[in-house]
């Protein structure tokens, strides 16, 4: 696996310089805040449920100013590199994945970021998508704590799967995608809690899924601004091709780092990220009139749909049967 990821980032680094020449080195020297902050955020979308835009778009608009749309399609662009050159690796590697959640989430997916980048984002203010950005991963979060109070036994795989798991699976990739064409992040979290929650998948398993099925999703988001609204230009492409070779190495090694660690070290990075991005935002976000209980409003919500996840009979009833034949013998 080493050996791929190192080809990987070979390559992408050396089609930067080739196609970047002297205005990439530039952007480097200019924009070297955005490269640090991606040597971080590059890890975090390679190896966990999160995208590298997790870590990019807070610091982007919270210490850096930027605005939010420009974030957001830096976000794209970016994860476009680094979670791309990641599923590289996680396919490549035969890395496992749950497939068919892939299969049936990722074309509703597709249509769901597409109609949100042309018609959903560009009516939101951007304190608006910052609190949304953060609300998603709070409810990531959330997902994680309910997921193993309430539904602790796991396996690798959907273990029934009939016409309902079908219908959520494309339902929970339309939500993500929508979700997704507003902050660059949110397929992976309603994928995350879906599968972790209802489906009992475990997550060294759900985790390479997640970022196969966002690095989809980015792709369309991306290609949506570039091609068909034509946005893509200016400050954000400096500051993209200062982040691009920082990325081509991080996203991968992210991803093999994934496969190396436990299912509670993934879950502790986890809890920290969603932690300093939850402080950040109360303390940092203005809320004028009903945003702050618009916020509050969001993530209980979502606290309600991952209870309702966790406790669905359909799969509580064969997991307790395992567990009890499991203590039995």
């Amino acid at each position: 696996m080493l050996r791929t990821n190192l080809a990987i980032g070979v390559t992408v680094f050396l089609c930067w310089l080739i196609f970047g020449g002297e205005r990439a080195l530039h952007d480097i020297a200019t924009n070297w805040q955005v490269s640090v902050t991606m040597v971080f955020g590059s890890l975090v979308g390679g190896g966990t449920s999160e995208g590298g835009g997790a870590v990019g778009f807070p610091v982007l608009t919270k210490a850096l100013a930027v605005p939010a749309d420009q974030a957001r399609l830096f976000s794209f662009a970016i994860q476009s590199v680094g979670m791309g050159s990641a599923t590289i690796s996680i396919v490549r590697n035969r890395v496992p994945l749950e497939w068919r959640a892939i299969r049936f989430g990722a074309p509703a997916a597709m249509v769901g970021v597409f109609v949100s980048c042309l018609y959903l984002a560009p009516r939101l203010q951007g304190g608006t998508v910052r609190l949304l950005f953060t609300a998603i991963l709070v409810g990531l979060g959330l997902a994680l704590w309910i997921g193993r109070r309430f539904a602790p036994h796991r396996r690798d795989w959907i273990e029934l799967f009939g016409p309902g798991e079908r219908v959520a699976l494309v339902g929970a990739g339309l939500l993500g995608g929508l979700l997704s064409g507003l902050a660059a992040v949110g397929e992976n979290t309603i994928m995350f809690a879906l599968l972790v929650l209802g489906f009992r998948v475990c997550e060294r398993v759900v985790t390479p899924t997640t970022v196969v099925l966002l690095t989809i999703v980015t792709w369309t988001g991306f290609a949506t601004h570039a091609l068909v609204m034509d946005d893509f230009r200016g400050p954000v492409v400096d500051m993209w091709l200062a982040a691009v070779p920082v990325v081509a190495i991080g996203a991968p090694a992210g991803a093999l780092l994934c496969t190396r660690m436990s299912r509670d070290v993934i879950v502790r990075i986890l809890y920290v990220l969603i932690s300093v991005e939850f402080i950040s935002t109360v303390l940092l976000v203005p809320m004028p009139g009903g945003l702050g209980a618009v916020f509050g409003v969001a993530i209980l919500a979502f606290s309600l749909i991952c209870v309702r996840l966790a406790t669905w009979r359909r799969y509580r009833v064969p997991y307790e049967h395992l567990a009890a034949a499991g203590a039995s013998g």
